[in-house]
């Protein structure tokens, strides 16, 4: 960094007297003594930071890794190591927490366990930091998101406001008057999709209006409507869009 700081809880990070109490953090699960038993790596943290050595049993029981907590670190798979490194995080009951990619190598049951204990913990009023790129997978789990594009700050907002902010909302119509409805729709500025060739002639996506707009515009002319659903964005759509001029490495179109 060329400039700025960071605290937590108001001090920095080096002045905090038992920093795993305060702080617990998953950047690099593979980086620990792949010779030393899994067990073992938790009681050396716990001894050093002055944390009771029930507490390891506590958290290899949370991670579920007790049937191979006799298991040297390099035997782990991928899935083990990020819930070893779950387990350093936790082992200081700290209430700030900061989780790099926390479900990278993990199968859906371990994904679906990192999402339901990150909730819980932050449901206990933790606050929970999370890293990741799986958008599907953070529109499960954040409440808000930081993006960051080139080292800049994009967007420090809710997901659902977030989500909201997207140009690609839109209206799915069904109607035996689609046409007609389209060019209404069209008079009033909106976009509409759907009605070319080869397509359902009775189904339309129209964007510009939201669902409200589009109900009222139809029982203005009689239009009858089969169905009226609003269609939102979804994390990952809205994030592309959002960051489309941020992309440090961009792919090539595909060649012809």
């Amino acid at each position: 960094p060329t400039q700025g700081s960071v605290t937590v809880g108001g001090r920095s990070y080096r002045d905090l007297p038992a920093p795993m109490r305060e702080v617990g953090a998953l950047l690099d699960a593979k980086a620990l003594h792949g010779g030393r038993r899994a067990r073992d790596h938790l009681l050396c943290l716990a001894r050093s930071n002055g944390i009771p050595c029930s507490r390891v049993d506590e958290v290899l029981r949370i991670v579920g890794l007790e049937g191979v907590a006799r298991r040297r670190a390099k035997g782990l798979s991928l899935g083990m190591g990020q819930r070893l490194g779950i387990a350093s995080a936790l082992l200081g009951d700290p209430a700030v927490l900061i989780f790099d990619e926390p479900v990278n190598g993990l199968d859906p049951d371990g994904i679906h366990w990192v999402r339901t204990l990150m909730r819980a913990l932050a449901a206990e009023g933790r606050t929970v930091l999370v890293s990741s790129h799986l958008m599907s997978e953070m529109a499960l789990t954040a409440d808000h998101l930081l993006v960051i594009g080139k080292g800049r700050l994009i967007a420090d907002t809710s997901v659902d406001e977030f989500v909201r902010s997207s140009s690609q909302q839109s209206v799915h119509v069904r109607s035996p008057l689609a046409a007609e409805l389209a060019a209404r729709c069209r008079e009033a500025g909106a976009t509409v999709r759907g009605t070319d060739a080869g397509t359902d002639p009775d189904v339309i996506e129209i964007t510009g209006m939201d669902s409200a707009e589009v109900g009222r515009l139809a029982a203005a002319h009689g239009i009858v409507l089969f169905e009226l659903i609003p269609v939102k964005a979804s994390l990952e759509e809205a994030f592309m869009e959002l960051t489309r001029a941020s992309v440090e490495y961009q792919a090539a179109g595909a060649a012809r």
